[in-house]
């Protein structure tokens, strides 16, 4: 009953963490264009909050090895209230981009705690379950992060205040769960080369997955609003691609356990491009069409980080795979830091569309790295489950890490 208990407190604390810091991403941009702010300014925003995931995941083992699972809760907590209560005492972009990184340092600080105290608890016998409610109620309660800007005014004390009392509200369950905190784990160390050793390919895939990812839900509302959305259209535009990314991953996963991953991964870079055709199309079409194409979007671009690590850990023993995860991580953050920034840069050059046509190059570039790689060397015979990464700390590959073992 107590592990029962236990489970339930860190959902709970994932959902009220993801309505908050999700949030504010989109929150952010809309409340950017409200102000003036300019179009690089709003992806310098987006970038911010990556830099700060990035110290995050690094810093977040080891302050939990220092004061134990709780303390380093509440203190990445804090930082992130912090950086929503800041945005309502200044209007200068450059603050905002300090206090968003704050908002990163809370999500990769928190979730690395949250993945550590799952892997702790679980057993083999509610390992299944257990991650299965954790990918739902995140991927869920991310999904239901993009709609809250629909009901959230922009610019507003009260938006940011809401959001800061959603970022401590996180703190109760965790903090009153009656549960023993568990030891805490070694940090993994951070090996890139461990990546490239493995799968060159899977690199270059996860560095896709950030341009494709970082650049939409950073910069997604700027778009919209270019192409004449309201704001509460623009929160179902951007919960359009979460949708579509939700529902692509058992198709894609059948197909990622079925064939050769580098093909599959090929050709759905090849449908990321002509995703991205169809949503620059789309602009003109109406509301309909435009969500439509966001759905598609989502459902091309969302699973190609899971497939690049799913193919990157076919050649991984499994003495690596905590460590192989950790890297994969460590190019994602990288990735994302510098997406939202350029994808914004050239909306301000060059239009709307830009987006979707630097979206569309990264993925030119992926399916010809990946048919240079094919003539390399063949797919391994054995190979690993295909399992869906979300994308929250250099830790999550403790909590994968039974679900990758080979068949």
């Amino acid at each position: 009953m107590r592990l029962i208990v236990s489970f339930a407190a860190l959902f709970v604390s994932v959902i009220l963490l993801q309505l908050s810091t999700g949030g504010v991403g989109p929150l952010d941009a809309i409340s950017g264009l409200t102000l003036g702010f300019t179009k690089e300014q709003i992806g310098l925003l987006g970038s911010a909050h990556f830099m700060g995931f990035f110290v995050g995941c690094w810093w977040a083992p080891r302050l939990m090895g220092n004061v134990g699972h709780s303390r380093a809760f509440a203190a990445f907590t804090a930082l992130g209230a912090i950086g929503l209560i800041g945005h309502t005492l200044t209007q200068s972009p450059y603050l905002w981009a300090l206090m968003r990184a704050a908002s990163g340092l809370c999500v990769a600080g928190a979730y690395t705690v949250i993945e550590a105290w799952l892997n702790a608890k679980v057993t083999n016998e509610t390992r299944g379950r257990a991650m299965g409610t954790y990918r739902i109620v995140d991927m869920g309660a991310s999904l239901a992060a993009q709609l809250i800007i629909a009901v959230l005014p922009p610019a507003a004390y009260v938006s940011y205040n809401l959001l800061a009392v959603l970022c401590c509200a996180a703190l109760i369950p965790l903090t009153l769960t009656k549960a023993n905190q568990p030891e805490t784990p070694d940090a993994p160390r951070l090996r890139p080369d461990l990546a490239w050793r493995c799968s060159p390919l899977a690199v270059a895939g996860v560095i896709v997955a950030a341009l494709s990812s970082a650049s939409f839900r950073m910069v997604g509302p700027v778009y919209g609003r270019e192409v004449g959305l309201e704001v509460g259209q623009i929160a179902f535009f951007l919960a359009a691609f979460v949708l579509g990314g939700a529902l692509a991953q058992y198709p894609l996963g059948w197909l990622a356990d079925k064939y050769d991953r580098r093909w599959v991964l090929i050709w759905l870079s090849a449908a990321a491009i002509l995703s991205c055709g169809v949503t620059m199309a789309a602009s003109g079409t109406g509301t309909t069409g435009v969500m439509l194409a966001a759905v598609f979007f989502g459902f091309t671009t969302f699973p190609i980080f899971s497939v690049s690590a799913a193919h990157a850990h076919d050649f991984a023993t499994s003495s690596e795979r905590v460590e192989l995860a950790a890297a994969l991580m460590f190019f994602f953050a990288l990735g994302a830091i510098a997406s939202p920034y350029v994808s914004s840069a050239l909306i301000s050059a060059y239009g709307p569309a830009a987006l979707f046509a630097y979206v569309a190059c990264g993925h030119l570039l992926l399916i010809v790295f990946g048919l240079s790689r094919m003539k390399v060397r063949p797919t391994p015979e054995e190979r690993t489950p295909y399992v869906y990464a979300p994308r929250t700390s250099f830790i999550i590959g403790r909590l994968l890490k039974r679900a990758r073992q080979r068949r």
